[in-house]
């Protein structure tokens, strides 16, 4: 439905204000296109969808504390922490350079759940010095950013300070096999995001969990006048993204095929855009999965199309960067109209 004022005429000012994001990366979309018209295929969009899995785990993930006015700098280190825990735990048991022999071979259920608790842990931690400490979300993940690359830098160099690979077969197939449906094939990674995607949205929209969590990013002293446990809710919401991350690290070592103490840097970066660009706004209690969803395709297939380009990364992340600027700038706006 079109925006217009109250005289009837079209509001062009709201209209930007409402897309003016979008329609920037609708044309730089489109100037990808002309530069390389090959980039519209069938393979290329599996490829984005392939790429857009992980990210959307991820980005779920961050989604539910930026609904809590909140955020956590320490997404990608946990991912990397992940990455490098399964790793290690899924070397394959003839690997002359595995890091420890002594382990054995893990089953892949045992390796999730290890780094699932490790994850929620490490996430539970901060929503304990947010919701109990009252220490502001930024400062609080920031810390736990730098404690968890430290942690898994200690961690890599106990493993010989090399790239973690030479896993067994049965996790390579875990994180990139696919199912063939005919002549077309649907990668496992895809089938994943999907399920974490209804896992949140049932989260989100059915429970009254969900409900808590939108009441306390609205308005925390209200939501704590009608009842609900923030402390609680808070540290739930940081737990449940604790156990995403760790579960977008362990596909993400299994899809590239290693592990360094550096994988993971900066994905905190992407997931908080697609937020944003998904219309998850920063002054809390709005957001909605379906719009996560669309802010982590949106950015991929730029990330994508630029890499496509032969765009130079440095230059990425300028780009990426001025669109999560962009983005809550046009939250600001969006929001103090409101107010």
């Amino acid at each position: 439905m079109i925006a217009r004022t109250n005289e009837g005429k079209i509001d062009f000012k709201k209209i930007i204000i409402e897309s003016g994001l979008y329609l920037v990366l609708f044309c730089m979309l489109v100037a990808i296109i002309i530069k390389e018209p090959t980039f519209l295929s069938i393979r290329n969009f599996k490829n984005i969808l392939t790429q857009s899995s992980v990210r959307t785990i991820i980005a779920l993930g961050v989604a539910g504390l930026i609904v809590t006015q909140g955020t956590d700098l320490s997404a990608g280190r946990q991912v990397g922490l992940s990455a490098v825990i399964s790793g290690t735990l899924l070397q394959s048991a003839t690997n002359v350079n595995k890091a420890f022999p002594a382990l054995g071979e893990f089953s892949i259920f045992t390796t999730i759940l290890i780094v699932v608790v490790v994850g929620v842990v490490i996430a539970s931690i901060n929503g304990i010095v947010v919701a109990t400490l009252n220490v502001h979300p930024f400062i609080a993940t920031m810390g736990t950013m730098t404690i968890v690359y430290g942690i898994n830098s200690l961690y890599y160099d106990k493993a010989g300070a090399a790239p973690i690979s030479g896993f067994v077969e049965r996790y390579s197939k875990f994180a990139q096999g696919y199912i063939q449906i005919g002549s077309y094939t649907i990668p496992y990674l895809i089938i994943y995001a999907a399920i974490a995607t209804l896992i949140m949205w049932t989260l989100w929209n059915k429970t009254k969990f969900g409900k808590n969590v939108f009441a306390v990013g609205g308005n925390p002293e209200a939501a704590k006048v009608s009842g609900v446990n923030v402390v609680l809710t808070l540290m739930g919401i940081y737990a449940l993204s604790g156990a995403y991350y760790a579960f977008g690290g362990f596909l993400e070592a299994g899809r590239i095929g290693s592990a360094t103490n550096n994988l993971g840097f900066m994905y905190e970066m992407d997931a908080i855009a697609a937020c944003v660009i998904g219309g998850v706004s920063f002054y809390g209690g709005v957001g909605r999965i379906s719009g996560v969803i669309t802010g982590v395709i949106i950015l991929t297939i730029i990330n994508y199309g630029l890499t496509y380009t032969g765009v130079s990364p440095y230059w990425q992340y300028i780009i990426k960067g001025i669109i999560i600027v962009v983005a809550v700038a046009f939250d600001s706006i969006k929001y103090a109209k409101k107010k």
